[in-house]
């Protein structure tokens, strides 16, 4: 099975390769940590302090690095010796993110699959234990971990309806891979079922549930009060903040906010695009839209804050600027996409709205529903999306109350669900040979 997926592989990379290039030349993606990527590793990980026990983690983007950053913290207590623990991801937001949160001294870029790639790493680090967030299933990766001694295991697992059907059909050979893991902490009951339909031994599945739960709220950045300073001179508002849009999905906030305006003069559109590359497509839909627009990367002194729609063109700002909302709309979620986190506007209890494509945070939504905790714009066509999107948002906007009951639904939700980070903690400590 191996040989077969190495040359599929092989065959795959040089075929893409072109692709991975004019990526790289023409928006500078992939450039960073090639090096690393393809096995070298970087002095900076091989000088730190080794310590007696490693624990390698890896975390793709932003998402998974702030989901595992308490756990980190909880290991780090390990009583019987605090193990090194060093971090890796795929993208370079997340890199980014992990340097700051975990020191640059302890994260890297994550080997491609194949084994040249992947055997500096075993040999520099010689990790106990080798912990992979969500679902990140590589089949020469996992081998070569067991194969140099390391436990495996997949904390925050999660089987998505858009990936399910694709392992139910390579289910026979998933199943071999899937038996280099140790243990499988699921986030939910039914991603317990998911993992075993597709393979995973029952014994070696448990729910611990989902670490997103136990983010900390995010840090204070100052152009959260430069904003709220500046409307709350000038009388703008309502505020309402876009986050974590992609393509399409700014047409139709921006024909829902023309509408508002009519109503609300005032009324201010914070938008932030999920992928940094499109900033500047986005910026020219703005100001193609009519609207007075503003780039966040450009604001002088005078800021300007009523009736105007700012784009959030910077990195790391998203989850703190959420603390300006009246009503927050979740992106990619109008389109088929699969939504993204609701968590960060609930930890500052605003009132949500998200479409009807949230699979890919299927149980956290599941969740805010039974408790009522969440608007959805339901409409699955686009061009009915526009007319219920502005529904929710004016409904939302005329009634202050109906706006604090939703709110602190969410709110209550995040706060009820915590407890994951302490069970995930506990559970690879055990591995770990802690008492």
């Amino acid at each position: 099975m191996y040989f077969f997926y190495n040359a599929a592989l092989v065959l795959a990379f040089v075929l893409s390769t072109p692709y991975w290039l004019y990526k790289m030349l023409r928006h500078g993606k992939y450039r960073a940590g090639l090096a690393e990527r393809l096995g070298r590793v970087p002095e900076r990980v091989r000088s730190a302090q080794p310590g007696d026990v490693c624990v390698w983690i890896h975390a793709v983007s932003v998402g998974e690095v702030l989901a595992i950053s308490q756990l980190v913290s909880e290991l780090r207590k390990v009583e019987g010796g605090k193990p090194r623990i060093v971090v890796s991801t795929t993208t370079t937001t997340g890199q980014n993110l992990a340097r700051e949160k975990f020191g640059a001294e302890n994260v890297f870029y994550f080997p491609l699959d194949f084994g040249f790639c992947i055997r500096p790493y075993m040999r520099a680090l010689r990790p106990k234990l080798v912990v992979m967030a969500e679902t990140e299933f590589w089949p020469n990766f996992l081998r070569k971990a067991k194969r140099c001694g390391a436990q495996v295991v997949v904390v925050n697992a999660r089987i998505s309806d858009r990936s399910l059907p694709g392992y139910r059909r390579w289910k026979g050979l998933l199943a071999r891979v899937l038996q280099n893991v140790d243990l499988f902490l699921a986030q939910s009951e039914e991603d317990k079922r998911r993992l075993v339909e597709i393979g995973a031994a029952p014994e070696r599945v448990q729910v611990s549930g989902n670490l997103k739960f136990d983010v900390k709220p995010p840090e204070k950045q100052p152009i959260v009060e430069r904003l709220r300073s500046a409307i709350d001179r000038s009388g703008g508002g309502p505020v309402i903040v876009a986050g974590s849009t992609v393509e399409t999905e700014e047409f139709l906030i921006l024909a829902a906010f023309q509408s508002i305006l009519l109503k609300h003069k005032s009324a201010v559109l914070i938008l932030a695009p999920r992928h940094p590359e499109r900033f500047e497509k986005v910026w020219e839909t703005l100001r193609a839209s009519g609207i007075r627009t503003v780039r966040r990367s450009t604001l002088g002194n005078d800021v300007p804050s009523r009736g105007v729609a700012v784009l959030l063109d910077s990195i790391g700002e998203l989850s703190s600027i959420y603390e300006l909302a009246d009503v927050a709309i979740v992106g990619g979620s109008l389109v088929p996409m699969g939504g993204h986190n609701v968590l960060e506007p609930a930890h500052f209890g605003k009132a949500i709205v998200v479409g009807p494509h949230t699979y890919n945070f299927r149980d956290i939504i599941a969740i805010f529903h039974s408790e009522k905790a969440i608007a959805v714009a339901r409409a699955k066509a686009e061009s009915s999306m526009k007319a219920e999107l502005q529904e929710r948002l004016e409904e939302l906007l005329a009634n202050k109350q109906l706006r604090g009951q939703l709110g602190a639904k969410a709110h209550s939700v995040l706060q009820s669900q915590r407890g994951a980070t302490a069970r995930t903690a506990a559970a690879l400590a055990k591995l770990l040979g802690a008492q």
